[in-house]
């Protein structure tokens, strides 16, 4: 066997878990006239979305015989679509000349470029091998469909949209660009923030909660009446919860409230974060109702990065995946409609400017228009992968252009593009949300070993601390950014990973994290110095430094945050990076999340819902705010559209 090197990279496993496939669909017809080839089976690696994709391709005298890709660590589903498709596309037509699958770009092409390597080894014509065939070009086809509400997006903002609104009697059609189902909500680290008074109360210590942030948000200087009205709403509920002897974490609708204002700067609109934190337990129960399951006990409330507070509920299932399972079941067992790899185009509207459907383009080239009775709604995501709208809106970071991102490739603010088209307004598109907490290679979430906010703290190149790490994300992106390299460490010990066996939130675990070279083990503190190439004096003050604040219940860097103390071995360290993972801004919405034009109209019959639709978050969104945003909202909208 002969081999080629494309990229040389530690190789990663295949992933254990993935969504059923769609059939796959070979490209092209029929080989160049004149293939020639050194027979044998050759074998290639090149950089896919989350790592390496190795790929075997075998060549006989006159054909590509075979391509298998070996060994990957795609995305879940989506990235596994191209894995099964590509390569049969290559066989099947023997071709090069074979279409990305969408929502995969990245996967798709590292597949072509170590194919590709495979075959200029084995004498292959590339040139040749990347021509079309004849018989490979578009469809003129136009299929027409409608439905009282058409959903453009399947992520978790459009099938909540769906599920809620056939739940109260309409009809709908989805429109998904992508192979699947998903959107960033499959790849997310899957916490829901809520305030769940019953749970936090009698599964989580009560000196989590620190009466001094409460008091803070009491006594902020008012930016309203309605402000004010909420700050003596906290007041009295926090006053009713010290008379009346309460154990465990004080949490409310209203305090969730009022941090996600704060946290934003003021920024937000405060009507409508009030009616969001209102509505996230009910609809954390309804996600329960169809089928979404939450990991019960301690383990299944934590502070996800950024959050500021013990409320994050984690699913059962890893990733977003438990969200994505109930709806699309929901969704199957009741017959309603996803087009996949069909690609909104345009909006369609009447004589008077209400928005009557959808104009599209589906994988084959073929056009599908769909008309929507009550209304169209817009579910299509940020604009995180849209390097151009990035550099257009960034007011903050500069060198956005270099920054790679969390998001999945479809996130490219689609929605939007079509709605300004229309008039739609936009509001704080300026604001841009990096963490912390990006894979050095990838920018991806994947890899990221935090368990929770309250059992780690972080390190830069020099061994020392440098940030609250129990604060904004934001703030803690930006001091990130002032260190060496941009680049730093996450550090835990056992309490975070008991056994080699235990899984991070994206469904890996410590153990192949370690023989991947993606995290870092040690016996002793300073064996882990050792591991990570910092100074071991630094290092141990710095534990030090978070031990001193776990007793102490806050630190120099004014954290405030805490649980464990590092103390336990074996101790584990992760790298770091910033990464772009959030658009605050979006179109601008009503209390019905109806899109609202520049004069300050609502656009009849258009609707946004999920991370398009701005107005929620200000300038930072806290950490498990996203989910429980895009799926309460859906919700609501849901059923306000099928009551119509």
């Amino acid at each position: 066997m002969k081999k080629v090197i494309v990229l040389l990279k530690k190789r990663l496993p295949a992933l254990m878990i993935c969504l059923t496939l769609l059939t796959v669909v070979a490209v092209g017809c029929s080989a160049p006239a004149e293939a020639q080839y050194a027979a044998g089976t050759y074998t290639a690696e090149a950089q896919g979305h989350n790592g390496l994709v190795k790929v075997s391709v075998t060549l006989s005298g006159d054909a590509i015989l075979s391509v298998t890709v070996d060994e990957h660590d795609e995305t879940v589903g989506i990235g596994e679509i191209a894995v099964s498709r590509i390569p049969d596309a290559i066989v099947s037509g023997q071709t090069l000349a074979v279409d990305a699958v969408a929502g995969a770009t990245i996967t798709s092409a590292a597949i072509l470029q170590a194919v590709t390597a495979c075959i200029t080894e084995g004498g292959g014509d590339i040139a040749a091998l990347q021509v079309a065939q004849e018989g490979s070009g578009g469809s003129t086809e136009v299929r027409t469909l409608s439905a009282d509400i058409v959903v453009v997006g399947a992520g978790g903002a459009g099938l909540a949209t769906a599920v809620s609104a056939h739940q109260n009697g309409a009809s709908v059609i989805i429109v998904e660009k992508a192979v699947m189902p998903g959107g960033n909500t499959l790849i997310s680290g899957s916490a829901y923030n809520t305030s769940n008074p019953e749970r936090q109360a009698a599964e989580l210590r009560s000196d989590l909660g620190p009466v001094a942030t409460i008091e803070a948000l009491i006594n902020a200087s008012p930016q309203s009446d309605l402000h004010s009205q909420m700050q003596a709403a906290l007041k009295e509920e926090l006053d009713a919860y010290v008379s009346g002897g309460s154990v465990g974490l004080f949490d409310s609708p209203t305090l969730h409230a009022l941090q996600t204002y704060d946290g934003g700067d003021y920024v937000g609109n405060l009507e409508m974060i009030k009616r969001f934190t209102e509505n996230t337990l009910p609809t954390h129960h309804w996600l329960e109702s169809i089928g979404m399951q939450w990991t019960q006990g301690a383990d299944g409330l934590f502070t996800v990065l950024g959050a500021l507070w013990p409320r994050s509920h984690r699913p059962a299932m890893p990733l977003g995946q438990g969200y994505i399972s109930a709806m699309t079941s929901y969704l199957e067992e009741n017959g309603i409609q996803i087009i996949y790899e069909t690609r909104a185009d345009a909006l369609i509207t009447d004589e008077g400017g209400r928005v009557t459907g959808v104009r599209a383009t589906a994988h084959n080239g073929s056009s599908v228009v769909i008309s929507a009775e009550k209304g169209v709604v817009l579910a299509t995501g940020g604009f995180g992968q849209n390097i151009e709208m990035r550099l257009q809106y960034d007011e903050f970071w500069g060198n956005l252009d270099q920054a790679k991102s969390t998001n999945q490739p479809g996130t490219t603010g689609d929605g939007i593009i079509m709605a300004t088209a229309l008039g739609a307004a936009l509001t704080g598109m300026e604001y841009i949300q990096l963490l912390p907490m990006g894979d050095p290679e990838t920018g991806s979430l994947s890899g990221n070993i935090e368990q929770g906010v309250d059992n780690r703290f972080f390190v830069n190149k020099e061994g020392n601390r440098f940030v609250d790490e129990g604060g904004r994300r934001d703030v803690m992106t930006k001091a990130l950014l002032e260190q060496t390299d941009a680049y730093m460490y996450v550090i835990v010990d056992r309490h975070s990973y008991e056994t080699g066996d235990t899984r991070n939130n994206f469904n890996e675990t410590i153990d192949d994290l370690v023989a991947q070279g993606r995290a870092f083990k040690g016996n002793t503190l300073e064996e882990l110095a050792a591991e990570i190439g910092v100074d071991v004096d630094n290092f141990l003050a710095a534990v030090e430094s978070f031990n001193n604040g776990v007793d102490a219940g806050s630190d120099e860097f004014g954290r405030t945050l805490f649980n464990d103390k590092i103390d336990p071995p074996p101790f584990y360290a992760g790298p770091r990076i910033p990464t772009v993972h959030h658009t605050m801004g979006g179109l601008v919405v009503d209390s019905n999340n109806q899109v609202i034009n520049t004069d300050g109209d609502p656009i009849e019959g258009l609707f946004a819902a999920g991370e398009v639709a701005g107005g929620l978050h200000g300038s930072n969104r806290l950490g498990g705010n996203a989910l429980a945003d895009v799926h309460t909202h859906g919700r609501l909208l849901g059923e306000y559209l099928a009551n119509q």
